[in-house]
């Protein structure tokens, strides 16, 4: 399992704060929205405090790296700076509509859509195990999809947005869900372009910036108010920077340099129960049972594709 030298900090430690840090984001996100503040705005505000931290720190530690950032570079950093900026506003969106299970489950099937576009955009092969795991994902997607909106009555199939469920839209929550999964993929394809070039430092820098002005641009266009919220809202969403954004993906980037990349790719997974858990005690919200099978379909497909177990040695 370790793959690098004794730590200062116990990597297992490391991610497991990661992991609450990344659970509680659908939680600061429904408590901002209580506040009334509109999603796009919530991710506006997410991904700019995250770059007020993050930018001058760049700036003032690796001026000389983003002065040699060549055309190329800066255009596919700004367009993983948009797919990143998709993915926030309909990810957040979707937790206005769905519950935090369906959609913070959904959203973790990013691993999958790179898995399937990578062949045509990186020509990276399809495996056999990887098709099962994406064929076995697709199936628990599509009963949490319909989890809220159907149900068996009177020896019927019934349906309905609203009879089976207390959230406002679950269909369209969930397909929110899915897209912000979906440009998650993307920016990670870009990722793998551009990270080896950049440090991590000089990287998430500059892309979580672009993404910030993408949705502070959204935002005004929609004609939405950056200003006028509540204290709490506010604090809310520098929590929502602080923990999920610079402490939840820092850590699994620090564990990344001990532990092997799947075991903690399933730490990641771990993101849906730790909100489910937050969401049950902070909100009422129960998942049925077709959601937690379903739920249980789709990481088990993820784990499975994922997984690439140690090589023995000779």
């Amino acid at each position: 399992m370790i793959v690098s030298d004794k730590p200062r900090i116990p990597p297992l430690l490391v991610l497991f704060i990661g992991v609450l840090g990344i659970s509680s984001g659908s939680i600061l996100v429904r408590l901002s929205q209580g506040q009334a503040v509109p999603s796009l705005v919530i991710a506006a505000w997410r991904l700019t405090f995250a770059s007020l931290v993050l930018l001058p720190l760049a700036i003032s530690r690796r001026r000389d790296e983003l002065a040699k950032m060549t055309r190329s570079d800066w255009q596919l950093a700004i367009l993983s700076g948009f797919m990143l900026a998709l993915h926030f506003a309909t990810w957040i969106s979707s937790l206005a509509y769905t519950s935090v299970t369906s959609s913070t489950v959904l959203v973790t099937t990013s691993p999958l859509w790179v898995g399937l576009t990578a062949p045509f955009l990186l020509g990276e092969s399809l495996t056999r195990q990887l098709k099962a795991g994406i064929l076995l994902a697709m199936v628990g997607s599509v009963l949490i999809g319909l989890a809220d909106v159907v149900a068996v009555g009177n020896g019927r199939l019934q349906f309905s947005l609203t009879q089976f469920t207390n959230q406002p839209n679950p269909l369209l929550g969930n397909g929110l869900a899915l897209f912000g999964a979906v440009a998650a993929a993307f920016y990670l394809i870009i990722g793998r372009r551009l990270r080896p070039k950049m440090s991590l430092l000089s990287y998430t820098a500059v892309v979580y910036g672009t993404a910030a002005i993408f949705l502070l641009i959204a935002a005004l266009v929609n004609q939405y108010h950056l200003f006028g919220y509540t204290p709490l809202a506010f604090l809310f969403m520098l929590l929502m920077a602080v923990f999920p954004q610079l402490v939840g993906h820092t850590s699994y980037n620090y564990a990344l340099g001990y532990l092997s990349a799947a075991y903690v790719s399933i730490a990641v997974i771990a993101e849906p129960i730790g909100a489910t858990i937050l969401a049950l005690i902070l909100f009422g919200e129960v998942p049925n049972l077709l959601t937690i099978f379903g739920s249980i379909l789709l990481l088990a497909g993820i784990v499975y594709a994922s997984w690439q177990p140690r090589k023995k040695r000779r």
